[in-house]
């Protein structure tokens, strides 16, 4: 029988004490996602993710992982305290003046498009390859090119962002656009009712969930898109700005942070367009509990 050294014996007493944390909340998460409690249910995700972050405390500490290597969370929080109003001239920089716009501009296209493409044979079958040859060209390519284009503000982000949320959205809201029935459109068509007429009280309704899908989608490519074309120029300020620049400088904690922010905003903006979603097709099956 082998015999542990005290350093041995130490990792897995540290191992031990990790793996009873999980299994304690474990069995907590499993009880309460068998509840038929509403309540119940919404707190499982918080209990899952505040179980990761205390394992993550718990290693940092434990092992004594570097700060450079991997901060706890707790200095991560420590770091966005002390650095609020960075991260704040960040955020509005980033999310709402590049993800944000270029999330409205492109969507807004983005169905407009789709609703000329219905109406157009020609379109469908010229635009939609167009746009799948954009939607593969990589970001960093694109990136440079509209910095140069539209210069190192804002500007340039919201065009790199407009070009990732585009495709998605177009194609979601021409497969939506096609949602409707036979049945459902020989009726419309027995009201004698036009063409405008038939998209605006049928079809642009039976779309929604489609669409939603790929606003949904869109929300974290917006933010993704803005953050990565912030690495090929932009002013001294942005989350994309502030991770390159602490990279060169080591500054893990403040690149956490601004993962923590762009992390916290992108799931408020997709849980803010599932809310909507939600209100707006509440009489669709996948909406009823």
């Amino acid at each position: 029988m082998a015999v542990l050294t005290g350093a041995g014996f130490a990792v897995d007493v540290r191992l031990g004490l990790m793996a009873m944390v999980w299994f304690g909340f474990w069995l907590i998460n499993a009880g309460l996602s068998e509840s038929r409690s509403p309540w119940a249910r919404r707190i499982v995700p918080l209990i899952f993710g505040v179980t990761l972050l205390l394992l993550w405390e718990m290693a940092a500490r434990l092992f004594g992982i570097s700060r450079v290597i991997l901060p706890a969370p707790s200095d991560i929080w420590a770091q966005i305290g002390q650095s609020l109003p960075i991260l704040w001239a960040d955020f509005l920089q980033t999310f709402i003046k590049g993800a944000l716009s270029g999330y409205l501009i492109g969507c807004g296209a983005a169905v407009a498009v789709a609703v000329l493409i219905d109406r157009s044979p020609f379109l469908q079958r010229g635009l939609l390859p167009v746009g799948n040859f954009v939607a593969a060209l990589p970001i960093v390519g694109i990136a440079p090119i509209m910095v140069m284009w539209f210069g190192f503000d804002w500007h340039s982000k919201a065009a790199v962002v407009v070009i990732m949320v585009f495709f998605p959205v177009l194609v979601n809201m021409v497969a939506g656009l096609k949602a409707t029935d036979a049945m459902q459109r020989d009726l419309m068509a027995t009201y004698s009712a036009s063409y405008w007429q038939s998209l605006f009280k049928l079809r642009l309704p039976a779309a929604m969930p489609f669409l939603f899908n790929g606003l949904k989608i869109a929300t974290t490519l917006a933010l993704i898109g803005a953050i990565v074309a912030e690495f090929f120029g932009s002013p001294i300020v942005g989350m994309g700005f502030r991770i390159t620049a602490e990279i060169g400088r080591l500054g893990l904690p403040m690149i956490w942070a601004e993962i923590a922010v762009a992390a916290l905003a992108g799931s408020a903006f997709y849980g803010a367009v599932a809310l909507i979603e939600k209100r707006v097709t509440f009489w669709h099956p996948s909406q009823r509990h």
